[in-house]
């Protein structure tokens, strides 16, 4: 273990993803709770009968709910990543350099230190050298089935709330109702990506590595 970080508690070395993995919980419960009492609530106005927290956590209104923002943000992030490979920004702190060649290009190199894929080579580095972008896709399309089957089991409950014939998956996969869900998500993933791309340019927050160097000019590409 390295003299700097003996020097720094667990806290401080892990705060970034302990903070953003609490707050995932909390929020996450928040949104149950809330779900729960908004579903209930529903449910009362169609005269049907109200059902325990637990049962709720197995309804399409929840299941929906929840995988469709995961959805929309495992997409993101897998775009973000592989199309950052090759696609530039001018002056953006989110690019790669227009000309210079940068560290993450560089062929890896086996070493003691190294991570066991690059030390092993062959299929397994290859496979290793995109496993970010396969694990978010891979995330990214179960969430987009759960949503799509959380969304026609909502859409269903409805259904024979309504008196109405239930629908099959495929059936309700030609309505617009699921498609507006998951466009309404996407676009606003785009929108963020393309606002921290192109703020970037112009805008700066000291000590931020997603920021450049405040006094950096305009025109510089990169951190």
């Amino acid at each position: 273990m390295s003299t700097s970080t003996k020097q720094h508690s667990f806290l401080y070395r892990n705060g970034l993803g302990l903070l953003f993995s609490a707050l995932f919980v909390v929020t996450l419960i928040a949104q149950a709770i809330t779900g729960f009492h908004k579903h209930n609530s529903e449910l009362a106005q169609d005269h049907a009968p109200q059902i325990s927290f637990v049962a709720y956590l197995n309804t399409g209104h929840f299941i929906s709910a929840t995988f469709e923002n995961f959805e929309s943000e495992f997409l993101q992030m897998a775009l973000y990543v592989i199309l950052t490979v090759g696609l530039r920004q001018k002056g953006s702190a989110e690019s790669k350099s227009l000309d210079e060649p940068e560290e993450v290009d560089r062929e890896p190199q086996p070493g003691p230190d190294a991570p066991w894929p690059v030390r092993k080579g062959g299929i397994i580095l290859k496979l290793y050298e995109n496993s970010l972008f396969t694990v978010f896709a891979i995330l990214f399309l179960i969430s987009w089935w759960l949503h799509l089957y959380g969304s026609w089991l909502d859409h269903n409950e409805q259904q024979v709330l309504n008196g109405q014939p239930t629908d099959t998956m495929a059936n309700y996969l030609t309505q617009a109702n699921f498609w507006f869900e998951t466009f309404q998500n996407w676009q606003s993933e785009f929108l963020s990506i393309a606002s921290i791309v192109l703020l970037t340019i112009f805008l700066r927050q000291k000590g931020s590595p997603e920021s450049k160097p405040v006094d950096a000019p305009h025109s510089k590409t990169g951190k």
